[in-house]
This record gives structure tokens, C-alpha cells and sequence, in this order.
């Protein structure tokens, strides 16, 4: 816009608008004009060039308009206009003479309308309306002296109204603008991203567990042909009769939101207006609880396909019998059929077609259909695997614990789980396991039915494998909990902790405490720390000549050094008690000489002990490394190599495979007369210009729900599915690049949703709530990808 520097109108130019006028646009033209110039290849470098930082900025005028000549006069206040008032006031203000303002918005024209009495029955003699005009093209370079009155009117000018003014008309525009609404603030242009030339960085506020919703409008907002539809006029598709729309209300504020996303040098905006028309219609997106941005994304755009329809009556067809026809006919046929009820920009764009094809296993029947779908939801071949890590602990005092890892099926059971550890510690014939669940350094549970599912195991569980020989299969299991004195300045009467792995062992003799004190022991043999090397020449002489004595010392003395040996180990400092409940008074104290307080043990019989630890041992074993006990599986994100990686054409692969439909999901055979267990096969048949994949991350059992972390290593510049789609006489392009990925970092019911979007020139930028900020390509590929959004190259 700039202001006419000529006087004069010829005729003509009234008619076709002269060089220099104005223009007076509505929203969706101005979005579009804009979104147009910021396309340019040059824009970046157009729209950074110094001095051109206020070459777009917003300003409010006054519109008074006066009956007796019927002219609109501009007022325009510095009040009104803390920034940009002296450029505002260099456009309107008309040195030399009338200056003409085009209204291709259709906003104003009604105000001329002679018999529109809501705007003439005020009693007022003019009638003052506040707009708030988007001005642009004028040069930064506004010299301090032309700053001048506070206020300034310009009675000469006019606003041009269509050739036929008998009733308002909206020149084509159906955009619904209040002219008397309260506008906000003008924005003002920061420095970073939020400048004149960075369109569309804008970031979205967190209203509390919703950055689920943010992930998932930031990459809609970032799809080029739809950012450039609802910039337009897209209102004029809105299907207000649509019975599974919205009233065309969803639409509307997605509209909104987009553009205020698009507004140059906007600052973050809160999407409330917009989450609460989504919670008018879908009541389990209300309040504040997370949710998951895949199944938000398939609402929205279910949504607006409903709201932009624009079938307005939607035709009954009857589906006909492929009747042995051509597969192509048929796929044709039922995309014109679901044309006929569903055309929308959404399905211009986002909408394909698959081949589903179920076969009977008795009859061999064929059932083939052609089914649109929105977007691919690929399972990852991971998923049929499952790590653990479980420490393996020997139970005859010759190792210390190490954890194992080991690989088992994710649907396997307990049997499973026993083979594959097996085989990873080289178990012998005559030993066997006992897997325990350890939780507060006790033994939680102990994993026996081999067919129990291992979905009973979390992630954050952790198990020990105990090595028992299977000689003493019968005899008492005993377990022993260590703890120690816990210093206390507040009580005077001791405390004690538990801590450390609790070790397992079988005992058939219970006559005295000093064999259970035996067995203890040796169970602590790998832990014993080894003593500083302190000694002289002369002394280690000493040790070595006491080494060879010993060597000639005859069986009889060796057999009475043992028994010192024991003597001493029964006066040991280590305190043993039978656990007989929660409560320490009701612990039953073994003596070394007496036997041990129990009832006559029975077969297999559980006996959970108490070691109470001195100081002193404490200083003498290696109680770290027995207090070392990791989960069964550590969940991390700082690295994309923690995981092996899986090529996102293994899950189109895993997708597209031929599979048996589950017993819950039989097919009726029409040939059989009776539902069976029929194979599913898939294949694409139509691909859209906006692919949308969502990963399988999360799987639900009905024991347990689960994320999968595995690391999809998925093309960025070249998605090539040439390969997969059926129809190969189809000439349409079937290689697509990635624009945008919605992540979830985090585990179940819960966690952070963040996005990332190819922005302007081949630039990524991460979304993160109210927060933009650059990114490298290198950095797009995490194991917290989510959806996918590629387009069509």
C-alpha cells in the first residue's frame, strides 16, 4: 500500500484503480498475499535487508462516516498507535490533494447503504468505527520531523464502493468481521524468530498437559497446501448441515488459530479459544489430562473433513460385487463412490486407498475391498521382542552377581524367559533357577507357573536368577536380609535399614545357628574385599615361611585349626534372627550353639532370615557391589544408538504382511456360512499428496501397557514406496520428503510431546510448547518419533 501522490483521478483509474492507491483488503486476502511474497525464493534475503524490519507492521485508525456528503474520513490518533504512528500518519496524510482507498474487502460499502437504519438511528451525526488495518510496502526511512500533531483527520478522502450500492455486498468475501469489535494492541516485531521475515515460528502455550495438542497443530499448521488454504477463503466451504460436522465451528477456529500462527512477529500464542471449541465436541479432550497426539490428530482431522465438506448431500450408494471385474475398475469405482460423499481438502490431500484382501481357510473364498485411509498406523517389527536384564546370582559362594541381558518374546511366558536365560549363563544339567522379584531388598514374589505371561513383568521390576543345584531340591529355602544399625540423633533406642540383594541358598541342617552361620559365609565369599599390601620384605619372608608350616602341619592339627576356625566364626560379631513378621519383637534370635527356632521344616519350605550387620564387617566386604540390582529394562533418550535401529520400510513391510485375523476378529465366509479365522493381506493401492504414518509405539495387553523405544531410522529426503504400491501403470509420483515429525518423549500416561517442522528454506525447527528454536537435520531422528508427515515430492 502507498499513499497517491497525484491530486487527480482520471476516469479510467477510478475504474481500475491507479499506481500509488490504496487498498483496503479483508483477512484471508491479506494472508494469502503475504504467504505468497514469503514463498519467493529470495524472501529470506528480501525480507532481512536492513531497514526493512517495519516495512509491515499494524495500525488502528477511526472511520467516521458523514451523511451529508457520504464520505468516509480516516482519524487517526497516536494514543491509538503507540508504534508505527508517524509512518500511518505519512500514508493518510494527503499533502497534495484527495487520496482514494480501493475496498476490496466488502467491510465498508454497507455503511453507504441509504436505508441500513443500524448504523443512522444512533442520534449521532457520524458514527466512528475503530478498524485495525495491516499496513505494508512503505519504506522504514521516516524522517523525526515529520512527527507532528497527536492527532490529525483527513476529511478528503474516500473509500471507493462497488458500482451497484442498492444492498451491501461482501465482494466475494465471507468473512464475518465485527467492525465495532475491540481489536487487540498492534503487535510489535521482535528480534530472533519472532521478526518480520519468520512466518509461522511462533509457538503455542502449554495450558496444562497440552502439549500433546501443540505437537500436533504445529505440524498441521506447517503442511504447505493446507497452511495456504485456510490462509485463503476457506470459509466459503464451511458445511454448516453436515450432520457429523461441527456447525463448521472446529473449522472456523482452526482457521484462526493457523492465521494467528502465521502472523508476522507474532509472539507465542494460547490456543484456549481452540481447545475449548475441541472440548464442546469431544468432552474426553476436556480438562487437563495428557493425552495422545496421534488419536488427537485423527479427531482434528476427521473434523474438518466433516466441516469443509462440500457435499452438502450426501447420496446413498449400494456397494456392488466385484464380480470377478479388474482390480483397477473396482479400486476406481469405490474412489468415485467415496468421492460422491466425502470431498474436502482433507481428502484432496491427505486421503489414499488400500487393498484389503481376506481369504477363507476352508473354502478359499476372496473377499476383496478398497477402503480410503487417512493415515498409516505401522507396527514396529520390534515389537515381537522384548530385552531384560536380570542379575544372575550363583548360589554356592564362587561369583559375584552380573546382570544378563536377554531377548525373549514379547507375548512369551515364563517358560520362555527360562530357556533363553538358560542359554545365555550356560547352565549345567544338575543346576536350576529361581527367579525372584526384589522390592525393598526383599523377595516380592517368586516366579513359578511356566505359563504365566511375561507381561506380568514391568520395565521398572527388578529380578534376580538364583543358581540352586538341583541335589538339594527338598531342603528349606533359605533367604537372608541384611541390615545395619541406623545411626539416629532424635532416638535414643537403635533403628535398622535393610539394604543389599538378599541371598538364597538350601538348608538341611538346622540342629545348630553355627550352620547356618557356616552357610552365610560362604555365600559371602565373593564379596570379601582384598587387604591393602602393606607388609615389608621381611614380613611377607615371615608369612611364607608360616605358609610352608602349615603345609607340614599333619591332619590331626589341621582338623583342631578348623575347629578354631569354626570356634571363632560362632563368636562372630554377625546377628541372625527368623523372621516371624513385620514387627522386630517378634523375630526369634539364633544361637550359634542352640538350634535353630523353627518348627520341623516341611518340603520346599520357605524360611526368610534376618542378618543384622556389625560395623566392622561392613568395612571388610564389598556391600556396593551387593547392592547394585538394575531394572529390567532401563528406559533411555540421549542416544539413537541404544537400540538397534529398524528402517521405516521394515514396517511398511511388517504392515503390508500377510497375517491370520485374531480369534476375536473372525470374518464371516459367505461361501461357509460360518465366521472363520480368515489370512488378511494388505496393500496400497492409492497414496496421497500428504502421507501421514504414526509408529506403533504403545501396545496394550490385558496385563500390562507397554512404549516401545526401539530407534526408526526413516528416510528424510527420499521415502521411496514405489515398490509397494500395486497399480504400477499409475504415473503419479511415489517418492515423498519429510516436513514434520510429532514426538513423545516419556512413558505411559504421561511424558513431553515436542515437534519438529521444515520451515522456509530447507531450515527445521523444533517446536517445544512456547518455545521455537533451530535445529540440524542430524537432530530430526530420535527414538521419540511419533507421526511422521511426509509429502509428495
Amino acid at each position: 500500500m502507498s499513499r497517491q501522490e497525484e491530486s487527480g483521478i482520471s476516469g479510467e483509474e477510478a475504474d481500475s484503480g491507479g499506481e500509488g492507491d490504496l487498498a483496503l483488503v479483508s483477512e484471508w486476502m491479506f494472508f494469502s498475499a503475504l504467504k505468497w511474497h514469503y514463498d519467493m525464493k529470495d524472501v529470506e534475503s528480501l525480507l532481512r535487508e536492513e531497514g526493512s524490519g517495519y516495512d509491515l507492521f499494524s495500525s488502528q485508525i477511526r472511520l467516521s462516516y458523514v451523511r451529508e456528503t457520504r464520505q468516509l474520513v480516516i482519524k487517526i490518533s497516536q494514543k491509538d498507535n503507540e508504534v508505527g504512528f508517524a509512518k500511518a500518519r505519512s500514508i493518510f496524510c494527503a499533502k497534495c490533494g484527495a487520496l482514494q482507498v480501493w475496498d476490496f474487502s466488502g467491510q465498508t460499502n454497507q455503511l453507504f447503504v441509504a436505508d441500513n437504519k443500524s448504523y443512522m438511528d444512533s442520534g449521532q451525526s457520524d458514527e466512528e468505527i475503530l478498524l485495525e488495518l495491516q499496513i505494508y510496502g512503505l519504506s522504514s526511512t521516516i524522517r523525526d520531523e515529520e512527527r507532528g500533531n497527536d492527532d490529525m483527520a483527513v476529511e478528503q478522502c474516500w473509500v471507493d464502493e462497488p458500482s451497484s450500492s442498492s444492498s451491501p455486498r461482501m465482494n466475494g468475501s465471507l468473512d464475518k468481521v465485527n467492525l465495532f469489535a475491540r481489536v487487540p494492541p498492534p503487535f510489535a516485531f521482535n528480534s530472533g524468530f519472532y521478526g518480520p521475515g519468520a512466518l509461522g515460528l511462533t509457538g503455542l502455550y502449554n495450558l496444562g498437559n497440552t502439549c500433546f495438542m501443540n505437537s500436533a497443530i504445529q505440524c498441521l499448521v506447517h503442511t504447505p497446501k493446507l497452511v495456504d488454504y485456510f490462509l485463503g477463503n476457506f470459509r466459503k466451504d464451511l458445511n454448516y448441515e453436515n450432520p457429523l460436522g461441527m456447525n463448521g465451528k472446529l473449522a472456523i477456529a482452526f482457521g484462526d488459530l493457523l492465521r494467528k500462527l502465521w502472523t508476522p512477529g507474532a509472539t507465542p500464542v494460547s490456543p484456549r479459544m481452540f481447545k475449548s471449541t475441541i472440548s464442546s465436541f469431544a468432552p474426553r479432550f476436556s480438562g487437563y489430562n495428557q493425552h495422545d497426539s496421534q488419536e488427537f490428530l485423527s479427531f482434528l482431522l476427521d473434523g474438518l473433513h466433516e466441516d469443509l465438506n462440500r457435499v452438502k448431500m450426501k447420496p446413498y450408494i449400494e456397494t456392488k460385487d466385484d464380480d470377478s471385474r479388474p482390480d483397477e475398475e473396482v479400486a476406481d469405482e469405490y474412489w468415485k463412490n467415496h468421492l460422491c460423499r466425502n470431498d474436502s481438502v482433507i481428502v484432496d490431500l491427505c486421503q489414499g486407498q488400500y487393498r484389503s484382501m481376506l481369504v477363507c481357510p476352508v473354502c478359499k473364498k476372496l473377499s476383496t475391498t478398497f477402503d480410503p485411509f487417512m493415515y498409516l498406523s505401522l507396527p514396529l517389527p520390534s515389537s515381537t521382542l522384548r530385552k531384560m536384564t536380570l542379575t544372575v546370582l550363583s548360589c554356592d559362594g564362587t561369583t559375584l552377581p552380573h546382570p544378563v541381558v536377554i531377548t525373549v518374546p514379547d507375548d512369551g511366558t515364563f517358560k520362555d524367559l527360562v530357556m533363553a536365560l538358560g542359554e545365555a549363563c550356560s547352565l549345567r544339567h544338575n543346576e536350576t533357577f529361581l527367579i525372584a522379584e526384589i522390592f525393598n531388598n526383599s523377595i516380592l514374589r517368586v516366579l513359578e507357573d511356566p505359563d504365566d505371561s511375561l507381561g506380568l513383568i514391568r520395565d521398572n521390576d527388578q529380578l534376580v536368577a538364583y543358581i540352586l543345584p538341583t541335589e538339594m531340591d527338598g531342603s528349606p529355602l533359605v533367604v537372608f536380609m541384611h541390615q545395619q544399625e541406623e545411626k539416629s540423633f532424635i532416638h535414643s533406642s537403635p533403628s535398622f535399614k535393610k539394604f543389599g540383594i538378599p541371598l538364597v541358598t538350601r538348608i538341611s541342617d538346622f540342629s545348630k545357628g553355627s550352620e547356618i552361620h557356616k552357610e552365610f559365609l560362604k555365600l559371602l565369599n565373593p564379596f570379601i574385599l582384598p587387604v591393602e599390601e602393606s607388609l615389608n620384605d621381611a614380613s611377607r619372608k615371615r608369612a611364607h615361611e608360616d605358609e610352608e608350616l602349615e603345609d607340614t602341619v599333619p591332619d590331626g592339627a589341621a582338623n583342631s585349626n578348623n575347629e578354631t576356625e569354626n570356634d571363632l566364626d560362632a563368636h562372630c560379631s554377625f546377628e541372625y534372627y527368623v523372621e516371624n513378621g513385620k514387627s522386630h519383637s517378634n523375630w526369634s534370635k539364633i544361637e550359634m550353639d542352640e538350634p535353630v527356632p523353627i518348627p520341623i521344616p516341611k518340603l520346599n519350605q520357605q524360611i526368610d532370615m534376618i542378618v543384622s550387620w556389625p560395623e566392622k564387617s561392613i568395612q571388610e566386604y564389598d556391600t556396593s557391589i551387593l547392592s547394585m540390582l538394575p531394572e529390567v529394562y532401563r528406559t533411555t533418550f540421549t542416544s539413537k544408538w541404544n537400540q538397534d535401529s529398524i528402517s521405516l520400510y521394515k514396517c511398511v513391510d511388517a504392515f503390508l504382511k500377510e497375517e491370520p485375523l485374531g480369534p476375536d476378529d473372525m470374518w464371516y465366509c459367505p461361501n461357509c456360512k460360518e465366521h472363520r479365522q480368515a489370512i488378511k493381506k494388505l496393500d496400497l493401492w492409492r497414496l496421497p499428496d500428504i502421507l501421514v504414518i504414526h509408529l506403533k509405539r504403545f501396545s496394550y495387553t490385558r496385563f500390562f501397557k507397554n512404549k516401545l523405544e526401539a530407534f526408526v531410522d526413516f528416510p528424510i529426503d527420499d521415502f521411496d514406496l514405489s515398490n509397494y504400491v500395486i497399480p504400477k501403470n499409475n504415473m503419479s509420483c511415489h517418492r515423498y520428503k519429510l516436513y514434520a515429525v510429532s514426538n513423545h518423549y516419556g512413558g505411559l500416561g504421561g511424558g513431553h510431546y515436542t515437534a519438529f517442522a521444515k520451515h522456509g528454506l530447507d531450515r527445521w525447527f523444533e517446536f517445544d510448547d512456547g518455545r521455537v528454536f533451530p535445529v540440524t537435520e542430524e537432530q530430526i531422528k530420535t527414538q521419540a518419533a511419533y507421526v511422521l508427515f511426509y509429502k509428495r515430492i
